[in-house]
C-alpha cells in the first residue's frame, strides 16, 4: 500500500496560517496585540508599510478632531463679499478642490464651495456664488477621529469644519487628513512643505502643553518655542535627534523622552520619521527646593518680611 503523500505538508505555510500560529496565544489588550504585530514585522511575516498602516488602524480611534485639525489661521478661505473673479483667483492660488465660504468673519462659515462649481458661474453677481455653496459639516473639538471617518463615509462629505465650545472656528479636518493617520503622507502636486508651519500648538496634553511638530524642524527653533535644552551641537533636526536615541527610525505610535519633552511619533515610514506630537513636561524641583520643602520653608528666593526689630 502506497505511503499518503507529504507534499502538502511540505507546502510553506500562507501568511495567514503564520500569523495565526504566531498569535495562538490571544494577546490580551491592545499593547499586546501591538507586540505580536511588530514581531510578525522581525521575522519579515509583514512588510514596513503593512505594519506602519495596521498601528494606523489603531491608533486612529484614539484621535479626536483637534490631533489632527488644521489650525484656523492655516485655513484657506473665500469670502462672499469679494467679486467672483476674486473668489476664482483665490480658489486658484490655494490649490484646493473645497474651500470655507465665509461673509467677512471667518467665524460665519456659511458653506463649502468646490472648485469644479466655479465652471458654472457666469458673470452675474455675489448672489450667483452663495447658490454654489454647499453645506458644511461642523463638528466638535472632541469627535473621535474613527467616527468621523465613518460619518465622512456615509454622508459623503470630504471637509469637516472643526468648532470650540462657544461656536468659533478652532480649525478644519479633510478626509485626507484621516486616511493620512493609516497611510502616511499623502503628497500633492499643490503641496509646498515651505510653506507649512513647523511647530503648532494642539492644545494642553495629560501634563502640559503640546504640539504638533514636523520632524524637518530645527531643534534650535524647538529650543526656541518650546523653552527646552535639546542638544544643538550633534543634530540640526528634531527627527534626527529622535533617531538617534532610539538608534533605529520609531515605528508610529513609539514614544520617548528628550529632556522636558515626550515625543510620540505621529508619521514616519521605513525611512525616516515625518510628524511628532510633543508634550511640554512640567520642570523638576532643584535639590535646593527639595530640600527647603522637606524642612517646611518656602522655596522662593523672597526674603521674609522684617518684623521691624
Amino acid at each position: 500500500m502506497a505511503e499518503p503523500s507529504s507534499g502538502a505538508a511540505s507546502r510553506p505555510r500562507s501568511l495567514l496560517a503564520r500569523l495565526s500560529a504566531l498569535i495562538s496565544s490571544a494577546p490580551e489588550d491592545r499593547d499586546d496585540l501591538l507586540q505580536v504585530l511588530r514581531e510578525a514585522h522581525t521575522r519579515e511575516l509583514l512588510g514596513d508599510d503593512a505594519l506602519a498602516m495596521i498601528e494606523g488602524v489603531m491608533r486612529v480611534p484614539q484621535l479626536t478632531a483637534r490631533d489632527i485639525m488644521v489650525p484656523r489661521p492655516q485655513i484657506d478661505m473665500v469670502d462672499l463679499r469679494d467679486s467672483p473673479d476674486q473668489v476664482v483667483a483665490a480658489v486658484i492660488r490655494s490649490g484646493h478642490s473645497r474651500l470655507p465660504a465665509t461673509d467677512g468673519d471667518r467665524d460665519n462659515i456659511c458653506g463649502i464651495l468646490h472648485a469644479k462649481d466655479l465652471l458654472r458661474l457666469g458673470s452675474g453677481d455675489q448672489s450667483d456664488l452663495r447658490a454654489l455653496l454647499r453645506p458644511a459639516m461642523f463638528i466638535p473639538e472632541s469627535k473621535r477621529v474613527d467616527v468621523l471617518l465613518r460619518e465622512f463615509r456615509l454622508n459623503r462629505y470630504h471637509l469637516a469644519v472643526v468648532v470650540d465650545e462657544y461656536g468659533g472656528v478652532s480649525g478644519m479636518v479633510t478626509i485626507e487628513d484621516v486616511l493620512e493617520q493609516i497611510v502616511g503622507e499623502i503628497e500633492d502636486e499643490f503641496d509646498e512643505v515651505s510653506t507649512i508651519e513647523e511647530i503648532v500648538s494642539i492644545g494642553p496634553g495629560q501634563h502640559g502643553p503640546r504640539w504638533r511638530v514636523h520632524a524637518t524642524t530645527e531643534i534650535d527653533k524647538v529650543n526656541a518655542a518650546l523653552g527646552t535644552a535639546l542638544d544643538e551641537e550633534e543634530f540640526d533636526t528634531l527627527g534626527g535627534l529622535v533617531v538617534h536615541e532610539l538608534g533605529r527610525v520609531p515605528l508610529r505610535g513609539e514614544t520617548l523622552r528628550l529632556d522636558r519633552l515626550v515625543c510620540e511619533v505621529l508619521r514616519a515610514n521605513a525611512r525616516q520619521v515625518q510628524l511628532l506630537m510633543v508634550e511640554l513636561l512640567p520642570e523638576e524641583p532643584t535639590e535646593t527646593e527639595l530640600a527647603q520643602e522637606a524642612l517646611g520653608r518656602p522655596t522662593n528666593s523672597n526674603p521674609a518680611p522684617s518684623n521691624g526689630r
